[in-house]
């Protein structure tokens, strides 16, 4: 297996999918704007939405895929009579949840955004919005079940695909919308809990060659399933830290005004990077990690964690740099449209820049939590986060009325990377980093071309600035030429340092 080709290839739909997001949210951007009918929807959409990112996005792998493959390992039969009961649970647990959140939607509403109950308009809006995106969870949980599957046996393109039927069913109940004059809001709340059906059949339909489901009902279950279950939640917690920060800001953004806006579409951007250099690397990278480890087979180890490293800081490192130099005119071409202001563009940049700062840090959570989930230990991982989560929540509180929303993404950032510093310790002491000594020399290599691509970057904008400004209507092409160009210099200076060869990032 080769962890650049594998990852590109997730890497691939995952890019194509946030592109249709960006196209989503671009569409939300002229006819919600910030309003009170966005920050509603986005508060609906908010808590479905993160239990997608911890199901789908490898947190729910992190603790089936070394399960699955232990029972494989064994034979075939042993990991179809897990995958059963796994799939059984599942389903039962998360009927029971989505029940209950139905039932109590206004006390769920509270939870995730108190900050509303001084408006009864919003507050009611976001109880019955909630209440129509809140079975998408269902769907999406149990879809990540068959990404699972899937990945187990590395097949990856279906799984990366999948979220693109989520984004193409909500920008379809945009244009229906618009056309047939209906309620934006409530549109694309059905659509969501539609896109969520869709995307789990084709699911079951591209993963039947590896497993068709098979649902049970008993009351007794293996011990391995126990287990399994034992450790799923500290996984979700753990590899899923950056979701849990984004769901805490959004609990204090609500607050203030127009906060929970900004911030979502500050976390639109910097995702993208993250779904490519952490949970694309993180997810292609955990099934081998697990097998090396079940076959005691150290030298691979080493191999596939130096490589899941290196693969993660190439993507990451020029990401975080252009998001800091350039939040402005990316959030403008972007977003700044139709109702979103010169003012909401200038609040929502403010928020990227500095999630930009923890760019590096929320890619390196999700390799790093990985060397503990290949042995199967989501202890140690849950215990960090659940640090990450108190410091960010501490900050957040701490300063919020003294600097207002932008501290979210600030206590978020520097929460992260007192995690990764947390990470390399544990890992050390305890001997599970065995990382080749040719990194350092890589990494070097990385930062040498991340410098030059960000010399082009300020150069390219400060050229081309007066059709990047809020007015011109053209913007986001020359954005996206912009980003062309740098991209075009980052990649030439790799190559040129010898950090894109194919067999480099060869596991076998």
């Amino acid at each position: 297996m080769n962890l650049l080709s594998s990852a590109s290839i997730f890497s691939f739909f995952t890019l194509i999918s946030r592109i249709l997001g960006y196209l989503r949210d671009i569409l939300i951007a002229i006819f919600l704007g910030a309003s009170i009918f966005a920050d509603a929807f986005f508060v609906a959409f908010r808590l479905p939405n993160t239990f997608r990112r911890l199901f789908a996005e490898g947190t729910f792998n992190a603790a089936f895929i070394p399960s699955y493959t232990s029972a494989k390992f064994k034979n075939d039969k042993s990991g179809k009579l897990f995958a059963d009961d796994v799939f059984s649970l599942l389903v039962i647990t998360l009927l029971f949840i989505v029940t209950l959140a139905e039932i109590f939607t206004p006390y769920l509403v509270y939870l995730i955004a108190p900050g509303f109950t001084a408006d009864d308009i919003k507050f009611n809006l976001a109880v019955e919005l909630t209440r129509i995106t809140f079975p998408f969870l269902l769907f999406v949980s149990l879809s990540s079940f068959f990404s699972g599957i899937l990945n187990s046996n590395n097949k990856f393109a279906a799984a990366a695909a999948a979220p693109i039927i989520l984004n193409l069913v909500l920008i379809i109940s945009i244009l229906i919308s618009y056309y047939q004059n209906l309620n934006f809001a409530k549109q694309l709340s059905y659509g969501v809990t539609l896109a969520g059906i869709i995307q789990l059949i084709f699911l079951i339909y591209v993963s039947s060659k590896y497993y068709k489901p098979y649902l049970k009902f008993k009351t007794k279950f293996s011990k391995k399933v126990k287990f399994f279950f034992k450790k799923l939640l500290p996984s979700i917690l753990s590899s899923g830290v950056t979701q849990v920060n984004i769901l805490v800001g959004t609990i204090i953004a609500s607050f203030q005004s127009g906060a929970v806006s900004y911030l979502y579409y500050a976390d639109r951007v910097y995702q993208i990077n993250l779904a490519i250099a952490g949970i694309a690397v993180g997810t292609v990278s955990l099934p081998v990690l697990s097998k090396a480890l079940n076959k005691k087979n150290y030298s691979k180890v080493s191999t596939i964690q130096t490589k899941s490293i290196e693969l993660s800081m190439l993507l990451s490192i020029p990401a975080s740099l252009g998001l800091i130099i350039a939040s402005e005119e990316i959030v403008n071409a972007l977003f700044g449209y139709g109702s979103f202001s010169y003012k909401d563009v200038t609040m929502t940049s403010d928020a990227l820049t500095f999630f930009g700062y923890g760019v590096i840090a929320f890619a390196l959570v999700k390799i790093l939590a990985n060397f503990f989930f290949a042995r199967d230990n989501t202890k140690t991982p849950f215990y960090i986060s659940l640090l990450i989560v108190f410091l960010n929540i501490l900050i957040s509180i701490v300063f919020f009325n003294k600097i207002g929303f932008l501290i979210i993404p600030i206590a978020t950032s520097f929460s992260t990377w007192i995690g990764v510093l947390i990470y390399f310790y544990l890992l050390k002491k305890h001997n599970f980093l065995l990382l080749q000594s040719k990194i350092l020399n890589n990494l070097l290599k990385i930062i040498i071309a991340t410098v030059v691509m960000s010399i082009a970057l300020v150069f390219a904008l400060s050229k081309y600035s007066n059709y990047l400004e809020y007015n011109y209507y053209y913007k986001s092409i020359y954005l996206l030429l912009i980003v062309g160009f740098v991209g075009i210099v980052y990649l030439l200076f790799c190559y040129l340092l010898g950090l894109l060869k194919i067999k480099n990032y060869k596991t076998n």
